[in-house]
């Protein structure tokens, strides 16, 4: 297992938060397309959800809105739900990108509150350094979950 890891950590971008929320809370609000809306994306972004079936086999389809105007295709192809524990998916700007890339999301709940790991795979390790220098994906990351931890404060 270790050396799988390792063969990996190349192309990996590993994001881990912890929330002041019950894990089926923070699940439900990351795959309620009602909930999802208000918190999804980096700081100044909003979206717009075509569709959200949460299943094996499902699809989340949105659009992305940049502060500065740009729309940004997303299309998710869910591979694994295990409510309220995992989500296990396929995430490109649509169904047949070859850029696409695989993410789990991992929810655990110690005392009441919740530790989300999410786990980034890309094909290749350039495609991981591309999504890191030119798209940001750490700190949009950490700004979208940041939005995440506000919206659940306030719920």
């Amino acid at each position: 297992m270790i050396e799988a890891q390792q063969a990996t950590t190349d192309r990996e971008i590993i994001v881990e938060r912890s929330f002041d929320a019950p894990r089926e809370l923070v699940f439900r609000v990351w795959t309620d397309p009602d909930h999802v809306v208000h918190w999804w994306g980096p700081n100044g972004f909003t979206t717009t959800i075509h569709e959200m079936d949460v299943r094996p086999g499902g699809f989340w389809s949105y659009i992305m809105h940049g502060p500065d105007g740009t729309d940004y295709d997303n299309h998710v192809e869910y591979i694994e739900v295990v409510r309220p524990e995992r989500l296990v998916y396929w995430h490109g700007e649509r169904a047949d990108d070859p850029n696409r890339f695989h993410v789990t999301a991992t929810f655990t709940e110690h005392d009441g509150r919740t530790s989300l790991t999410m786990r980034t795979l890309f094909a290749t390790a350039a495609a991981r350094e591309y999504a890191i220098r030119e798209i940001g994906a750490i700190e949009g990351a950490n700004q979208t979950l940041n939005r995440l931890a506000e919206h659940l404060a306030n719920l």
